[in-house]
């Protein structure tokens, strides 16, 4: 199938077979929506958009979904909305990213033993995918873990991150309730969770900058030392 150059932005690799394509038919709601978004704005990624990072890291970072002016515009998990600004110089913190963040898929950033992924991979009407949709995505959620042979921990932004992270591992919810700053041990990886890092969330105090870094900072010590 032709792929139009508009639409690929510089430095993306198309993903391999078992993984969503441009044109991923999968959930209905989401094709349409797609559709309705290359109308308004050809330039943009406006596709299912793939994992940032290697998959030998040790960290998997799992998010909800591309933001409509967000991943869905550049083509980068977390580029081109607020949400990233608090992510990458976070990441950067901690030891986990390397170069100047600038909300751009071709600024330079590079990922240390971090890997980011969302949820749902298309970005949803509203920023709101519905059960389904998060259930049919999480396929490609699983072939992403499943393709991490050194993962060693996962941190979930937000409670439908963490449910379905906990499907994924087939965990029982009910055993390992979403809490900020909480994590559970899930097999030979430990799922941390925090609140998303929204700008609502962190623009009405649900989650402040000291609270993200320190779910991080935990994070970082867990790799380290393998103790938390």
């Amino acid at each position: 199938m032709a792929r139009s150059a508009a639409t690929k932005p510089d430095g993306y690799e198309w993903p391999d077979s078992g993984k969503p394509g441009r044109d991923c038919p999968r959930c209905p709601r989401l094709v349409a929506y797609r559709h309705d978004c290359r109308l308004k704005r050809p330039d943009w990624f406006n596709a299912p958009v793939p994992s940032f990072g290697s998959a030998d890291a040790r960290l998997l970072i799992v998010g909800l979904a591309p933001g409509v002016q967000g991943a869905n515009r550049t083509g980068r998990p977390f580029t081109g909305d607020f949400a990233g600004d608090l992510l990458y110089e976070t990441l950067s913190k901690y030891g986990f990213a390397n170069g100047k963040f600038d909300a751009r898929i071709n600024d330079g950033l590079a990922l240390i033993d971090c890997r980011i992924t969302n949820a749902v991979r298309c970005v949803p009407p509203e920023n709101k995918p519905t059960p389904a949709e998060i259930n049919t995505c999480r396929d490609f959620l699983k072939d992403t873990i499943a393709e991490m042979a050194n993962l060693r921990a996962i941190v979930a932004l937000g409670a439908v991150a963490h449910a379905t992270v906990l499907t994924a591992f087939s965990a029982k919810k009910s055993a390992h309730p979403f809490k900020h700053g909480g994590h559970y041990k899930l097999g030979s990886t430990e799922l941390f969770s925090s609140y998303h890092c929204s700008r609502y969330n962190t623009n009405t105090g649900v989650l402040t900058p000291e609270m993200f870094r320190a779910v991080f900072k935990a994070v970082r010590g867990y790799l380290d030392s393998g103790r938390l």
